[in-house]
């Protein structure tokens, strides 16, 4: 079986450490792996120590916008990368290509017209209002050679939109996995990442994790730390990220201006891009996911296989992680009361924390593991081919009946 895996851009964020995954578990299988990216941005240096076969292919420019000036560079952009990616998937003849995102899954399937090549669509990310989503959309329903995995229920809903009738059994949901073991790490080097981390025993260490970008609530949380710092003065909050896509760099500033103009920078220190995630989730006493819109929420599973309580917004993907006041702690996105109530709540009572951070771990080796993800996956590559094959066989039969008929 070979796959050809396709991501539209080099730079690494959930999406692509999910890939990253996958490309390392399959790695020694029966799989074929081959990987298309961009050289620019570190995922094709990363897959490569997976063993994984990559060519590097043209950036994708594409974002959604409203500026017609915008929308004319990224048309052409995508013209540039349909040719390119059509050039080597002739060359490479796989047996289906794995696109591991919606504007991936999009690009392939154009891109491979008339080839008859299956294109599975990984839907990472949730589709905006914006007056492309519905031709993106239509292009999914209308090629018979794409089928989609959703990566949650709620991305799922978003995707199929109007077209629910058509795509609803065309996407598969195969949520999120993750190594759990990689983030169980023993009391002493708990103790090791605070003192490196310059934590003392006393603070109250609240992390936020993931790339700076407005979805992701940085802001809104930063804008309700003074207050909470009235009822916990003792809170230290950790933004652990950086700017990856777009204008990010400036809300990146944004978030250390405003840090400075509410006098609570001696409270807050903006970690940036971090190899050591492992490391820092595990220190912390409390993870805080606070965003607007979250198709998963990888961070989520990650904290709580290391024992670490999550307050995160009832929102999207992670509603179908975290079951309030039994594994995490749900609160409304945008109620700052309701978001330093609860971090208050969860900081006089370690009790909780710890009945949660327990439910959590055993709620992740049972519903998240690495090994219940490769095993859906692996029956969805199967039946994916298997179907294509019997389509193949089932066309041959009916061109000869069809020769028969015609000669008598």
């Amino acid at each position: 079986m070979k796959i050809v895996f396709y991501n539209h851009t080099g730079k690494v964020s959930g999406a692509e450490r999910m890939l990253l995954s996958v490309l390392a578990q399959l790695q020694g299988g029966p799989v074929d792996r081959v990987l298309l990216c961009p050289d620019v941005g570190p995922l094709a240096a990363m897959a490569a120590e997976t063993g994984v076969r990559v060519i590097t292919v043209n950036d994708l420019e594409a974002r959604f916008t409203w500026r017609l000036d915008r929308l004319l560079r990224y048309g052409q952009s995508f013209s540039q990368v349909m040719s390119d990616l059509r050039r080597r998937i002739v060359a490479l003849n796989p047996d289906l290509i794995h696109a591991n995102s919606i504007r991936a899954g999009l690009v392939a399937t154009v891109a491979t017209a008339g080839l008859g090549t299956k294109v599975v669509w990984h839907l990472h990310d949730l589709l905006p209002r914006h007056p492309l989503s519905g031709p993106i959309r239509m292009v999914a329903a209308l090629s018979k050679r794409t089928l989609m995995i959703a990566v949650s229920d709620a991305v799922r809903i978003n995707f199929c939109g109007r077209w629910s009738r058509v795509l609803k059994d065309r996407v598969t949901v195969i949520l999120n996995a993750i190594e759990a073991k990689h983030f169980s790490p023993p009391a002493v080097e708990r103790d090791t990442s605070r003192t490196n981390l310059s934590l003392r025993k006393e603070d109250f260490a609240i992390g936020i994790v993931g790339q700076l970008t407005p979805r992701k609530g940085q802001l809104e949380l930063l804008l309700a730390f003074p207050q909470l710092l009235q009822s916990v003065p003792q809170a230290v909050l950790l933004i652990v990220g950086g700017a990856i896509f777009n204008r990010d760099s400036e809300y990146e500033q944004l978030l250390r201006d405003t840090a400075q103009k509410l006098g609570i920078s001696d409270h807050v220190r903006m970690l940036g891009n971090r190899a050591d995630i492992r490391e820092i989730v595990p220190a912390l006493d409390l993870l805080v996911i606070n965003s607007r819109r979250e198709p998963f929420g990888l961070v989520a599973c990650e904290a709580m296989a290391g024992g670490t309580p999550v307050l995160a917004t009832a929102r999207d993907g992670l509603t179908e992680i975290i079951s309030n006041q039994k594994n995490g702690w749900l609160v409304p996105f945008g109620d700052q009361k309701e978001l330093i109530d609860a971090i208050t709540f969860l900081q006089q009572h370690p009790d909780v924390r710890r009945k949660l951070a327990a439910s959590a771990r055993d709620d992740v080796a049972r519903r998240f593991s690495m090994e219940r993800y490769m095993n859906e996956l692996h029956s969805f590559y199967q039946k994916v081919i298997s179907d294509s094959l019997t389509g193949d066989l089932r066309a041959s039969v009916s061109g000869k009946d069809h020769k028969a008929s015609f000669a008598q």
